[in-house]
């Protein structure tokens, strides 16, 4: 299948390690040029010199705090300036802390907001104006628990559910500039962000990390987590031009884990 990716420009965030990372290496491999980003320089460095040895696409990099209105318009303007366009758009941004309702403060809600939704809106208005007219593809990055609540994680269920609806309602607004927007979810996905919240859950309930993740595994069809390249992959297809009519959706990628229809 041609994916039509070959000297697209796309810009990936959160894209230093997991599941941005996995992205934005897929795309370097179909031969796209990619800006990634993340709050730290060294591991951006590291990353665009893997990518740049081993594929033939573009990879250029910018250190940006996602919460941060001035520092996202500078990283859209650095791509611009760099590859002359945007025409891919992936939002993604580190999971929020875990915890229960009665842990959260102002403050907990607050920064949560600005990184794992408000950034969602910053980076589409930024990027539409290069968009508009030639078309282009957006996926927000949520999660599963936009179908299915996940324990111990409130604010994640909270906001990227925020993501669901603005994916929605994007999709019919900007249908007339020939952009496609989805929301992919990730399930039970092998990341650090994963390992993190099977640790503070193995920590809660008194046991070992082994035994979350087997009883995890046993809520899962497939039996197994998945592979952030799998991940990527799906995401992949929905930036292509293999994706030419699908738009507004949410797309759960979790081994079939989540139950719901």
């Amino acid at each position: 299948m041609e994916l039509g990716l070959k000297g697209k420009v796309a810009l990936v965030a959160a894209s230093s390690q997991g599941l941005g990372r996995a992205i934005a290496e897929e795309l370097a491999k179909e031969g796209a040029h990619v800006m990634i980003t993340s709050r730290n320089p060294d591991k951006l460095h590291k990353v665009k010199e893997e990518l740049s040895e081993k594929y033939s696409g573009l990879v250029e990099y910018k250190a940006c705090d996602l919460s941060n209105a001035d520092e996202i318009n500078q990283l859209v303007q650095e791509t611009v300036k760099r590859f002359g366009t945007i025409d891919l758009l992936v939002n993604n941004a580190g999971g929020p802390p875990s915890g229960l309702f009665e842990q959260m403060s102002d403050e907990d809600w607050q920064k949560s907001f600005e990184l794992n939704l408000l950034s969602h809106v910053r980076l589409i208005r930024s990027v539409i104006p290069y968009m508009r007219g030639k078309g282009g593809k957006i996926v927000n990055i949520a999660s599963s628990s936009v179908k299915e609540p996940i324990p111990g994680l409130i604010l994640s269920n909270t906001f990227r559910l925020g993501i669901v609806g603005l994916t929605k309602t994007l999709a019919s607004e900007l249908a007339p500039y020939k952009i496609l927007i989805n929301t992919a979810a990730p399930g039970r996905i092998a990341t650090d962000r994963v390992a993190s919240l099977d640790q503070a859950a193995a920590d809660r309930q008194g046991i070992s990390v082994s035994e979350v993740e087997e009883e995890a595994k046993r809520k899962i069809p497939s039996g197994r987590y998945g592979k952030p390249s799998e991940f990527a992959a799906y995401v992949l297809f929905l930036l292509s031009d293999a994706n030419s009519y699908m738009t507004g959706q949410t797309h759960l990628i979790d081994g079939g884990m989540v139950k719901s229809v």
